[in-house]
């Protein structure tokens, strides 16, 4: 099944989700640093000691908290803005890379393919029957079955491999530095670990089956390109799976 629309973590290790709380006031320890802090500020603006009046040290007391309480909320829009691109990069319902993410890395890996000449390799997986198992047990259990599996994909891979879900049921591994025989051998394994540990969904076992095509990212291929071929020796996976058990 192929999933149109492409835009594009390292391998994206699951993202905490934090929440940030707004602090509308400035808190005791920046009144005490913002007193600490009033001659050196009067020195700097060069007022007299004469002329520091309790009026303009209020004022300047009252400017030094203002200028204190921005700094901090520029912190929080920072981090609210860094967290939003992480989420922005993350898949809905699994913490791992989405299509947007996982094909601009795609992109920066084939980039480096021509900068350097040294290849990368594309898995591209697909879930057989993810509907079957929806009907059969139900679509929360079809969602376990999407985390199962990510999560027994990340379990196989390096920190610098790249995983991300393409959409749907289907999923997009990037192994930096290695080959189609390397990425091949990886996808093999990925296939044994799921047959000898199947998902447990409310005491029963819930195989699952993935058809995977591998292909090189090498220099002068688009992403488009790439995802097509990876996808095409998929279904040609696919298909035989289906012969197989006929």
């Amino acid at each position: 099944m192929k999933i149109q629309g492409t835009n594009n973590t390292d391998r994206a290790q699951p993202i905490r989700r934090k929440t940030i709380e707004r602090s509308g006031s400035v808190s005791s320890s920046s009144s005490v640093s913002t007193v600490r802090n009033i001659q050196d500020t009067t020195s700097i603006l060069g007022i007299p000691h004469a002329e520091m009046t309790p009026k303009v040290r209020d004022a300047i007391m009252t400017l030094l908290a203002e200028v204190e309480n921005m700094r901090h909320e520029l912190e929080i829009a920072h981090r609210r803005i860094s967290e939003l691109e992480r989420l922005a990069d993350q898949d809905s319902l699994i913490e791992i890379s989405n299509r947007r993410a996982f094909v601009r890395e795609m992109t920066r890996m084939i980039s480096y393919s021509d900068r350097y000449g040294i290849n990368s390799s594309l898995i591209f997986l697909d879930m057989n029957d993810l509907k079957g198992i929806n009907d059969t047990h139900g679509h929360k259990a079809g969602d376990e079955a999407l985390v199962h599996l990510a999560k027994t994909m990340i379990s196989s891979l390096r920190d610098s491999d790249i995983i991300g879900r393409l959409g749907g049921d289907e999923f997009g591994i990037i192994l930096p530095k290695a080959t189609e025989e390397n990425a091949n051998a990886k996808a093999l394994q990925i296939l044994k670990i799921l047959d000898e540990n199947p998902l447990i969904y409310n005491g029963n076992k819930v195989p699952i089956k993935i058809a995977y095509g591998v292909y090189p990212l090498h220099s002068g291929l688009s992403p488009d390109q790439a995802l097509d071929h990876a996808d095409k020796k998929m279904y040609t996976h696919k298909q035989s799976m289906k012969k197989e058990s006929d």
